[in-house]
């Protein structure tokens, strides 16, 4: 019997395990550890923030729902990954031993990176997790009472900023609601080197019809943008040209910011030797695994792949859900395949899709393969990809609560989409 140990219950720890349970069956002891004892559904999180949605909405008790599945689980943050001798020690004093660890930590929200930024002890706010998400909601509910210049937007080495495009838009949506938009300045500062490049080079039109759309939303912007000090209400900004010379230092007064911040690999993992680059993110080979671990798999936003270009002030790369899903699935046939004493054979398809809301609209794109030239680069708008949205978040989490191992993207949204399957 094999011990598989999960790291992480995110929207790629929880499938990953599901879907093990159901390849692996009941000869096989399968162990999520996970440091919250909750599941969010992370792509809500802007709906939280306005007041759109609730915390109890979004969240869940994890363990009930993977104990049901055969899948036990320690609620309890991975202090040390002792890769050589297949360790793991927790905060809570475990020592827990695997045969196969799959890494699906997500994240290190690196606010330190920019001094005066983040929410806990700095002065702009972040939508990554549902408590950041619940304390722009109480600052948001205070500035409505005095409203003023608000600053959206993505540190230096973001890589995610799909989410900054939708908040500046729901936010949009909710001010109109509330008859407060004209009251409102907003102003996106970013990294990227134009509207619409979504750490992706830009997916078909991406560019002039995020551009419109933010004209016509009366959304400011300033792009190749490098953040460089947050004080309170001030916010420090150099802007480059695209061959990277400084062309222009801005000071931005605001009363409210959200600034989505860089990534970096969990300490725990980033502290393994020869597992990760220098950010923390793990290297992986075509199959998931670590070229110098191979027991070790790795699956999210915690692994290595390289930015789609260079630009003036750093970007990172995406890794959306569909890449995320089909990621997981070639971890566990991989797993499979290796206790059945066969090869690795599975790859996964790293195709970039996104459904963005916009508030009372939206946008999907798709970029087939991630890195260009592409086979496959489709944007379109509509209020359908609100709708597809809404039901998609409804659905993902009734998929986790139930134990479901059945791949999202591959039956659903493709064929919402008109696109088929993804080779």
């Amino acid at each position: 019997m094999a011990h598989i140990v999960v790291l992480g219950a995110g929207t790629g720890g929880m499938p990953c395990a599901y879907e093990l349970r159901d390849a692996l069956g009941k000869e096989h002891e399968i162990t999520v550890i996970n440091e919250r004892d909750y599941f969010q559904f992370t792509p809500s999180n802007p709906w939280v923030a306005v007041d759109w949605r609730k915390r109890e909405d979004i969240t869940f008790d994890i363990k009930p729902h993977l104990e049901r599945r055969g899948i036990a689980f320690i609620p309890s943050r991975c202090e040390i990954i002792n890769a050589t001798d297949n360790t793991l020690v927790l905060e809570n004093g475990d020592n827990i031993q695997y045969d196969y660890l799959v890494i699906a930590t997500g994240p290190r929200l690196v606010f330190e990176e920019v001094e005066g930024a983040g929410p806990e002890g700095g002065n702009t706010h972040s939508i990554c997790t549902v408590d950041h998400a619940e304390n722009f909601r109480n600052d948001y509910f205070k500035f409505l009472e005095d409203p003023g210049q608000m600053i959206i937007g993505a540190m230096p080495f973001a890589s995610c900023f799909g989410p900054a495009y939708e908040f500046s838009f729901i936010v949009d949506a909710d001010l109109r609601k509330r008859k407060m938009r004209d009251k409102v300045p907003i102003t996106y500062v970013t990294s990227e080197p134009y509207i619409g490049h979504l750490g992706l080079g830009g997916v078909g039109d991406s560019k002039g019809m995020l551009e419109s759309e933010m004209r016509a939303h009366h959304i400011k912007w300033i792009t190749n943008a490098k953040v460089t000090k947050v004080e309170p209400g001030l916010m420090h900004v150099e802007e480059f040209d695209d061959s990277g010379h400084k062309i222009k230092e801005h000071q931005l007064k605001f009363k409210l910011s959200m600034m989505l911040p860089a990534f970096k690999g969990a300490e725990s993992v980033m502290s393994v030797e020869k597992l990760c680059n220098p950010r923390g993110f793990v290297f992986v080979d075509e199959y998931q695994r670590s070229p110098t671990y191979p027991n070790i798999y790795a699956a999210g936003v915690c692994i290595a792949i390289p930015p789609v270009e260079a630009t003036a002030v750093p970007t990172g790369a995406p890794k959306t859900g569909y890449m995320i899903e089909s990621m997981v699935t070639a971890i566990v046939h991989n797993i499979s395949n290796e206790l059945k004493g066969e090869k690795p054979d599975t790859k996964a398809t790293w195709n970039a899709i996104c459904l963005a809301d916009m508030g009372d609209t939206g946008a999907a794109f798709v970029a087939l393969p991630q890195i260009p030239p592409r086979n496959v680069a489709w944007f379109k708008k509509g209020k359908w990809v609100h709708m597809a949205k809404v039901a998609f978040e409804k659905y993902f989490i009734r998929k986790m609560k139930k134990g479901s191992s059945e791949p999202i993207y591959e039956k659903y949204i493709l064929k919402m989409l008109g696109i088929g399957k993804l080779k």
